[in-house]
């Protein structure tokens, strides 16, 4: 069973909505959980905003659990933090595809944040996002689901966003 550290508001569960957080964080954790995401969950439970946050480290190849899909589906928007090793995990690739599918069935807003990522690498495909597609291509994952993970990545770089760059003093 997944584990999630989340926030929910008093009032969250007794609303007749579908909706019980406003935000369900998405990232790659060995790259910026104990860092960036960490502080990123903290104000937003600060500032009084409902938040799922991912406590599980995932083995190589897993798939998405169905606690997953029913977080993203009850959450009224989604940050999905982009690092340069996100590309590299499958599941994070998973995870988008559902995150964009859930913003094109519902009023489900996507904001994504690019940590330390040049976006245009996100958008074209180069860099270490497109040395990581070379890896799942020699993987031999399914060349369906790779065009699907390319055309998401491309879609969620089109989106307006933030682009934070890792500096020094944190």
């Amino acid at each position: 069973m997944a584990r999630f550290r989340e926030h929910e508001a008093s009032s969250s569960r007794s609303s007749p909505s579908r909706c019980c957080y406003h935000v369900f964080l998405s990232f790659r954790g060995e790259d910026t959980r104990r860092a960036f995401t960490d502080h990123l969950y903290t104000a937003f439970v600060e500032k009084g905003f409902p938040t799922l946050l991912d406590e599980e480290e995932l083995e190589r190849g897993e798939d998405i659990k169905p606690e997953f899909v029913n977080a993203i589906q009850q959450s009224r928007s989604s940050v999905i933090v982009f690092s340069k090793d996100c590309p590299s995990s499958r599941w994070c690739l998973d995870e988008l595809v559902l995150i964009l599918k859930q913003k094109r069935i519902s009023d489900h807003v996507v904001l994504p944040v690019f940590y330390n990522i040049d976006p245009s690498h996100v958008r074209h495909q180069t860099g270490s996002v497109g040395e990581a597609f070379a890896r799942h291509e020699e993987n031999q994952q399914s060349p369906n689901k790779v065009k699907q993970w390319r055309a998401a990545l491309r879609e969620v770089a089109d989106l307006a966003g933030m682009v934070l760059q890792n500096q020094a003093n944190g």
